[in-house]
């Protein structure tokens, strides 16, 4: 019998899923909420997507575009049944319907993380993630004069897609220290020898930077963003190496757009509704064909370690092999298991150069904002979380609003449970907004994988 696999997300390791689940021989249901497949790695300013064609136009992929995974539903049995909302995340009239699959891959991806900063909220002050979406989505530049910032090599990419865009960027800054760096990517420098690609693709980016005189500057972060009504200057502060202020080090920098990024938080909040357990309480724990500890639920992508693009779409390749029944013996996926294995490798080495520092809440004052959406400052929470009559993470949000709003903790929930020492910010059995007549229409309970009622 031919297995029906669904697969949610379509960026690198949801495509390399579905292609996977495809060799082996099985029916294929490709979901995800963008127009377009690709996910952020792939995104350019036109349809021709053609990482994603020999997937789309497989006679046994069905994509579904606009389609929202609102919910995934843990059974005694069986594999959890999966409700998807389709149709333009704004519109009225979406549908509601429910797959209940064979075999289901998980590869959601990852939100940019940004630490919060005083004036992090002002207008002009963009995630990296997002600033690259518009550059290289809709061609759009975020400013003329922009300040890049945060940690980690996505930073050189972004500063390309600005630049690329017609921005002048005034410097990219990396808060790790040198040595912090220097350890991190040379510790048993043998280990890189299958990264080479990625050794010539950050050379590249280099070479960028030098070309158009943009310096790169270790060991210094913005620690606040100035302006009325939006960003006119960044304050940068050269940082110890656990992120504390050097006294002394700050300086001004005239800039009207500022775009962060401190990494990246997994979008965990349908692996953990799913029950699957976490690894380190950060990621989503596998073995070795990509299955996560609910039966017929496979992972991949940076749910499972963020490791980049290539290293996604190896995971998927293998987790989709694996939902489809494929022989773990085969070949192919013994060569595939290989190339995850190298890529998890290079997810430690990236981790380890890269780690956040344990001082970066110095940087904020009473006054500022954590939770954006519901305006929750940095004092209330503090106030919240030594409260002893508020002694649950329950508690704190509900007397703060952190995490209550619109992105339902997207943005500030890693932070305001790192902040509050509280509980895990991703268990969301409702993990996109739904409305409520949506909730109340009857829903088509089980679809086939055309999404026709059975």
């Amino acid at each position: 019998m031919t297995r029906h696999v669904a697969v949610v997300g379509a960026g690198p390791a949801g495509l390399g899923a579905a292609a996977g689940a495809l060799r082996a021989g099985a029916v294929v249901t490709l979901i995800d909420s963008a127009e377009r497949p690709g996910g952020q790695y792939h995104r350019i300013p036109s349809d021709a997507y053609a990482v994603a064609d020999p997937v789309l136009r497989h006679p046994r992929c069905d994509w579904w575009p606009e389609s929202t995974v609102w919910s995934i539903e843990r059974r005694d049995e069986g594999v959890p049944r999966v409700h998807v909302l389709r149709g333009e995340p704004d519109a009225d009239g979406r549908e509601r319907l429910a797959l209940d699959p064979d075999a289901l891959v998980l590869a959601p991806g990852a939100h940019d993380r940004v630490l919060p900063f005083p004036g992090w909220d002002l207008p002009g002050v963009y995630t990296a993630g997002a600033a690259q979406a518009l550059a290289k989505g809709e061609g759009v530049a975020v400013g003329g004069s922009v300040l890049i910032a945060g940690s980690g090599p996505f930073l050189l990419p972004v500063a390309a897609s600005v630049l690329a865009a017609g921005s002048s960027v005034r410097a990219v800054l990396e808060a790790g220290a040198a040595t912090a760096l220097a350890r991190g990517w040379t510790r048993r420098p043998w280990e890189l020898a299958p990264h080479t690609a990625r050794a010539a693709e950050l050379a590249g980016y280099a070479a960028l930077l030098a070309r158009h005189r943009v310096p790169y500057r270790t060991g210094r972060a913005v620690i606040e963003a100035r302006g009325d009504g939006r960003v006119e200057e960044a304050v940068t502060a050269r940082l110890r190496p656990d992120w504390s202020v050097v006294p002394g080090t700050e300086k001004a920098i005239a800039v009207d757009a500022l775009c962060v990024s401190h990494g990246f938080t997994p979008q965990l909040e349908l692996p953990v509704a799913a029950g699957c357990a976490l690894r380190d309480g950060a990621f989503v724990a596998v073995d070795a064909g990509q299955r996560t500890t609910v039966p017929g639920v496979c992972a991949a992508g940076e749910i499972t370690g963020i490791a980049g693009a290539q290293a996604a779409r190896t995971e998927g390749l293998l987790a989709g092999w694996t939902a489809g029944g494929g022989a773990p013996d085969d070949p192919a996926a013994v060569r595939t298991r290989r190339r995850r294995d190298q890529a998890r490798a290079y997810a430690a080495r990236l981790a380890a150069a890269h780690p956040i520092g344990a001082a970066w809440p110095g940087w904020l004052r009473p006054g500022t904002v954590v939770c954006r959406c519901e305006e929750t400052t940095y004092g209330a929470l503090l106030d919240a979380a030594g409260d002893p009559v508020r002694d649950s993470a329950h508690a704190v949000r509900l007397a703060t609003r952190a995490g209550l709003g619109p992105c339902q903790a997207r943005i500030c929930g890693p932070t305001v449970a790192e902040l509050t020492k509280t509980g895990n910010p991703h268990n969301r059995p409702i993990a996109q907004p739904v409305r409520l007549g949506e909730l109340a229409r009857p829903p088509i309970e089980t679809t086939d994988r055309k999404g026709n009622a059975r």
